[in-house]
Order: C-alpha cells, then sequence, then structure tokens
C-alpha cells in the first residue's frame, strides 16, 4: 500500500520525459508506472499535468534576524510553496549577518516549526584571515560560503584579492560569488547622484563591473583550485567569458534579466532596481542565448524584499533588491509557453543542479529512492499576478498586473502535499527538514 499515487500525469525529467504514475512510501518514490488507485491511501489525478522533480530557488534573502519589518522566514517560505517551489537557500546578509556557527544555529533555530519547505543557508565571507571556513560550510544546515565583492552589509563586503584568495584556498565545497567590482563602483557613484534616476542604475554598476569582478575572481579560483558559483550573472560579455571557464565556475541567471530591460525603469521605477541590474535589450538577448547554449547552470530568483516606503525613496537613497520567490515557477513556465526554453531545461536548472553544484542529496529528479518532492504544474492555465497575493511581508511584486500562462498546482515535499490548487496544507507547517548535503 502506498502512501501516495500521482495518476495519469507526464513526467518531467532533465533528460526527458514519460507518462506514468509514481508512487510514493515513506517519503521517498517507491515505484514508477502503473498502478490501480486501491494501491495507495491517497491519489493526485495528474490528467494533462507535469509532474516536476521539486523545484528549488538557491538564491533567496528571506531578512531574518534583524529585517523582519521586510520579510521573515516564514512569509518567506510560504510564498515560496505558493509559488510551487519545493525549497529554498537563504542568504548571509541579515542582522547580525550570519558569518559563525553560533549565527548560522540560529537560524535554524527560527526555521524550526515555521518553514514550509525545505532550506539551507549560505554563511558569509568576511575579510578576516583566520577563520576556518571549510569547518563552517561543512556545517548541518549550511549550503556553502557567499562572498559579496560589491558592497553589501556589516562586515561582509570582500573587495580585496587577497581576502577573495584566502576564503577560496581554505573551501573544498563550491563557492557563491557576487560579483561586481566594489572599487568601480565607487568611483562610478557620482553617475547615479547626477542622474537622479533609476535609469542610472545599469550606467552607474556598468558591465565592465561585472565582468571585471568575474575576471578576478575566476583567476583566484584556477589559482587556488577551488569551485565557484558565479551569481546572477547579467551580461552577454559575462557569459562569453564564463563559457571557456566551466571547469571551474557554474553560472546563474535571474529570470527578471530574461524579462525586462531598461526600457521599463521608466514606468516601474525602483521597483526593478537591483544589483547587479537590468540592462538594455541587446544584452538580454545575449542572455538567452547562454540560457539557450547550455552555459547556465542554475536559474535562482534572489528573492529580496524591501518595503514599498522604502522603495519610494528618491534614486539613489533608494534600496535594490524585489520579491520573486512566489513568482519564479510562473514566470519559468511562462516562457516555456513562449517557446524560449522548455520544460527539461528548467528541471535542470532549478532542480537537476542541486547534486552537481551543491551536493544536496537524493533531490534532483523522479527516480525511484529519490525524495518524493514534486512540483506539479498546468501548462495550459493562466494566471495573473497582483500585489495583494503575495506573502512577502513587503507586500508586492515586479510584475503586478501581468498575465503568465503556466502555473503551479501542487507542491509536494516528502510525500506531502503542502499546496494544492493555491491551498495551504496548514498541519504541514514545521514538518520540513534542511537539506543535506553530501
Amino acid at each position: 500500500m502506498f502512501s501516495l499515487l500521482i495518476k495519469n500525469g507526464t513526467i518531467v525529467n532533465a533528460n526527458g520525459r514519460q507518462k506514468a504514475d509514481v508512487a510514493v512510501t515513506n517519503g521517498k518514490i517507491a515505484a514508477i508506472g502503473f498502478f490501480p488507485e486501491s494501491q495507495a491511501k491517497r491519489v493526485i489525478n495528474a490528467e494533462n499535468l507535469m509532474v516536476l522533480p521539486g523545484l528549488v530557488d538557491t538564491q533567496v534573502h528571506m531578512r531574518e534576524p534583524g529585517l523582519e519589518y521586510k520579510e521573515n522566514l516564514e512569509a518567506g517560505t510560504r510564498g515560496a510553496v505558493l509559488g510551487g517551489l519545493t525549497g529554498v537557500f537563504e542568504m548571509p546578509n541579515t542582522n547580525p549577518s550570519t558569518t559563525t556557527k553560533e549565527a548560522l544555529q540560529e537560524k535554524l533555530n527560527r526555521m524550526k516549526e515555521r518553514a514550509w519547505c525545505n532550506y539551507a543557508f549560505y554563511v558569509g565571507g568576511t575579510p578576516e584571515a583566520d577563520v576556518d571556513w571549510h569547518t563552517l560550510e561543512e556545517l548541518p544546515g549550511c549550503c556553502g560560503i557567499k562572498i559579496f565583492m560589491g558592497a553589501s552589509i556589516g562586515n561582509l563586503l570582500v573587495e580585496e584579492d587577497e581576502a577573495i584568495r584566502n576564503i577560496l584556498k581554505k573551501t573544498k565545497r563550491r563557492v557563491a560569488i557576487h560579483a561586481e567590482d566594489n572599487f568601480r563602483l565607487k568611483d562610478r557613484k557620482k553617475i547615479a547622484e547626477d542622474e537622479a534616476h533609476p535609469r542610472a542604475h545599469p550606467i552607474w554598476r556598468d558591465k565592465e563591473s561585472a565582468l571585471l569582478a568575474t575576471k578576478r575572481v575566476i583567476a583566484i579560483a584556477k589559482e587556488t583550485g577551488a569551485k565557484v558559483h558565479i551569481l546572477h550573472v547579467s551580461t552577454a560579455p559575462e557569459m562569453d567569458y564564463l563559457k571557456d571557464h566551466k571547469d571551474v565556475a557554474t553560472v546563474e541567471i535571474l529570470p527578471q534579466f530574461l524579462y525586462f530591460s531598461s526600457e521599463d525603469y521608466e514606468t516601474l521605477g525602483t521597483r526593478i532596481q537591483m544589483n547587479p541590474p537590468i540592462r538594455d535589450k541587446e544584452n538580454r538577448k545575449g542572455l538567452w542565448q547562454a540560457v539557450q547554449n547550455g552555459i547556465v547552470d542554475v536559474i535562482g530568483s534572489d528573492h529580496a524584499p524591501h518595503t514599498l516606503e522604502e522603495k519610494s525613496k528618491p534614486y539613489p537613497q533608494s534600496p535594490s533588491g524585489m520579491p520573486g520567490v512566489q513568482t519564479i515557477v510562473p514566470l519559468m513556465l511562462h516562457f516555456v509557453n513562449e517557446g524560449y526554453i522548455n520544460l527539461e531545461r528548467v528541471v535542470q536548472t532549478m532542480s537537476a543542479c542541486l547534486e552537481p553544484v551543491w551536493g544536496v542529496k537524493g533531490k534532483g529528479k523522479i527516480a525511484q529512492g529519490y525524495d518524493a518532492d514534486f512540483t506539479i504544474v498546468d501548462m495550459n492555465k493562466e494566471i495573473t499576478i497582483h500585489d495583494k497575493d503575495m506573502a512577502n511581508v513587503s507586500g508586492w511584486t515586479p510584475y503586478d498586473g501581468r498575465t503568465f500562462k503556466g502555473c503551479p498546482t501542487h507542491t509536494i515535499i516528502a510525500g506531502n502535499t503542502i499546496v494544492e490548487n493555491g491551498k495551504l496544507n496548514k498541519e504541514m507547517q514545521g514538518k520540513v527538514k534542511p537539506f543535506e548535503f553530501k
């Protein structure tokens, strides 16, 4: 007797799709084939639906502790499951910053009884020379070390090559990098101050700022033998450079870079202000080519809410960042329906990547023995996004009023249905676990 049977759906893995049922026992995939409903305690009819391995957002900022007026761990993970995600990796730029074993444990403690999905936390790299980074990256619940080469809060800015080298030479797992050259950003800040409009954001934080930082960190990675993960790559020149350095680097892109362009600053203003910036249409075309040519390994949202009051401050006093954890799956499904990407590549960049990039155990594939995490989607259903429907504490989305074709119908973790057709199973809050790593 199976605990759950997902019947009549189309299973989509990174390497293809098949029409079959998925049977679940004890939180694991027990069998794939065709089974009578009488063999299961619970049946989900997935006729005309696509059954994906659980999709995960590997770059989110949940703002807790210290900045809960913008977002918190409960609301952030609730938005994740409502948007079809089965897990998140959370970033260290909170207050206090997540730079120690104690700070990491504090976040893990805060997640207990509150989280709606699987989770892990990055530890933030710092300029201090005497930190045992490998011990930190191996702690339970840690997905790795994160380095901010561009401006950040607290002691998280690591702008000097020697400080970056000191971290990379001590790590064995892949290190995530925010690659913007802070020296160039400081030199060019007056561009933003003089223009005083978010249209200046991609001029101030120009393509060269990103490319320069990426080249610096790739050189250090090769020198030290480290593996790096270049976050939110925003420029076509970076993609062209990184395609020849995949021996040391994996590459992330954000869906907002593939959707918006610099023209949208005129209507959306600071709502789409983020670091690194959304750039021009020609650059966007180059980013899509990188996705389609297989240069991109990971797609994440960089969910980073600020309140609309903060966002209404005059630029450049306005903060950079936007919500995205609840909208990334509908947006990627919309891109599939528009013909920009296929569903297999969505699975590759949001699920199958978990094991090769980070060493996550038991995730990323619908196969016997794997964890029973599923994102079930209806590729034909249209959804209109509204601020009022967002779970994030700040209560807004840059996609307000926009209609996407394709949306999640079920979010299932360890065989438990967390969300079904937009309704939360409140009994499942806090029953999920941190990711486990090899």
